[in-house]
């Protein structure tokens, strides 16, 4: 586990070869309320347990998630890990929790929120849901993955809509890659937040699972009954590639205190 300072307010911590922010919630939430639009667009990630295996099987993508202002881990699986593997302050904030946060306490009306979405249903769940914010919204085009210029379609929407908040809810890693170049654009501002399938819970598209089951760490069962077909594959195998990178995490721990532990017994030789 490798720890680096990247705010004022908060550590970051490498963590299952991935980045997680140590903060609070009252911390995140205050940091993210008092930035404003005249100040340079930064991006907010929320890496759960696909992410983190997505990042250990291809290593470009780790720039998109580095380059993020926070990154708050989204899975309690990966924060029960940190917990056992003594990593420790890690922040357990789902991103539809955090979404819903925004909308109910931070954002008034008239604040200007831009959206990158998957279908129309969502924009208009959205408009309705929230009919007091000023609201800019892009759908999308499909191909975004196989197709350069709609990529930079959407970073350009990002960096040109000059929102206080950006949602951005097409699927990593195309979120991410969004949020990365709209922030290299001259001029952007405000905060991009990368959030999946956050406004589809937001607006009742989908239901999330009950408290009990996310206080249990087990809202990723819910998620995969409401959706099997989808997301099967997904939490199958993803399983071998998350035990192989806790035990990495593990022995790299055991490595660390033994080497700390024999630089302390080591005589100190005589002047």
């Amino acid at each position: 586990m490798l720890t680096t300072l990247t705010d004022a307010t908060h550590v970051r911590k490498l963590f299952l070869n991935a980045p997680f922010d140590a903060i609070t919630r009252p911390q995140l939430i205050e940091m993210l309320a008092q930035r404003s639009t005249t100040k340079p667009l930064h991006y907010l990630v929320t890496p759960n347990v696909d992410h983190v295996v997505r990042l250990g099987e291809e290593p470009a993508l780790k720039p998109y998630y580095e380059a993020a202002w926070v990154s708050v881990c989204d899975s309690k699986p990966i924060a029960v890990l940190a917990r056992l593997l003594r990593c420790e302050g890690l922040l357990h904030l789902p991103g539809s929790t955090l979404t819903e946060l925004l909308f109910r306490t931070v954002i008034r009306a008239g604040d200007r929120v831009a959206l990158v979405v998957a279908d129309a249903e969502i924009a208009e769940a959205m408009r309705a849901a929230f009919p007091d914010v000023a609201f800019e919204i892009l759908v999308a085009e499909p191909n975004i993955d196989r197709d350069p210029a709609a990529l930079a379609a959407c970073a350009a929407f990002v960096a040109r809509s000059r929102a206080r908040f950006t949602f951005i809810a097409i699927g990593a890693p195309r979120s991410e890659r969004i949020a990365y170049h709209a922030s290299l654009e001259p001029g952007a501002s405000g905060v991009a937040l990368c959030v999946g399938a956050s406004l589809e819970f937001l607006t009742g598209r989908k239901r999330r699972a009950p408290v009990w089951m996310r206080e249990l760490g087990i809202e990723w069962l819910h998620r995969l009954s409401s959706e099997p077909r989808r997301l099967w594959r997904r939490y199958l195998l993803g399983v071998g590639p998350l035990a192989r990178l806790a035990l990495r995490e593990a022995a790299a721990n055991i490595a660390a205190r033994r080497s700390a532990s024999d630089r302390r017994l080591s005589p100190v030789p005589p002047r």
